[in-house]
């Protein structure tokens, strides 16, 4: 069932006030959770509708993140064969029912002063200025035919990778969730975005190497939830990155 407008709207406010916090309470957090799972849900707070903090990864976090990586199996990547994007559901399904779609949600999650669409309930991102992590670059974005692809909306660990490792015995409905969850999403440069398609960290690393940690942690957790594997160059590629973070 669609959420009321009210509801809506009761949302937004507190992801815009979510986006001025800093990360401390995810942290503490991450220090109380027991398991291999700790790094996973800080992250999943962190990157999580209701807000998003941005910050450089800790010693801490960088921990967690090999901590993480060694639950994760090592295989060989599987055949392609059968992968198609329709395996994962409807592009940008509206999962969490809020009544906007995945794609609008992560919009106004990652963007500082959005507008929206009128009639759409605060819902169709119409403008605003992205904070592009994987270029460093702020890019004002302007919904439009034209303009719209300048920022996407980037799976950090690709469907089509997800598929080689793993996501072709997850269920439907887990393919899906993978394939909406705010913490395997990220606004982000387009033509950028276009250049990662679907490489691993073996492969493919940001250009801007400050955000390096945070991708390889978030790719980390992703896989660790969803149960995926990496690759033993895939692996080794994420370990040279978290050893290397201060």
């Amino acid at each position: 069932m669609e959420q009321p407008a009210a509801d809506r709207r009761t949302f937004r406010i507190i992801r815009s006030a979510a986006k001025a916090l800093t990360a401390a309470t995810a942290l503490l957090l991450a220090g109380s959770l027991a398991g291999c799972d700790a790094a996973a849900n800080a992250l999943e707070v962190l990157e999580s509708p209701a807000g998003i903090a941005a910050r450089a990864p800790s010693p801490a976090d960088r921990i967690n993140a090999l901590e993480q990586l060694r639950g994760v199996p090592v295989k060989g990547r599987a055949p392609k064969t059968g992968y198609t994007r329709d395996e994962f559901g409807p592009a940008w399904a509206d999962v969490d029912r809020n009544g906007c779609d995945t794609r609008n949600d992560i919009l106004a999650r990652d963007l500082t002063g959005e507008t929206f669409k009128p009639g759409t309930n605060d819902c169709v991102v119409t403008t605003g200025t992205l904070a592009d992590r994987y270029t460093g670059t702020t890019i004002n974005f302007v919904r439009g035919q034209d303009t719209s692809s300048e920022v996407q909306i980037d799976h950090i660990v690709a469907l089509s990778d997800a598929w080689q490792k793993g996501a072709q015995q997850l269920s439907a409905d887990q393919r899906k969730d993978l394939a909406n969850d705010p913490l395997n999403l990220m606004a982000a440069d387009g033509p950028t975005n276009s250049a990662k398609g679907d490489k691993d960290a073996a492969t493919w690393l940001p250009p801007n190497k400050a955000f390096r940690c945070e991708y390889v942690a978030r790719q980390t957790a992703v896989k660790a939830k969803y149960s995926l594997w990496v690759t033993q160059a895939e692996r080794n590629a994420i370990v040279k990155v978290l050893e290397a973070c201060n």
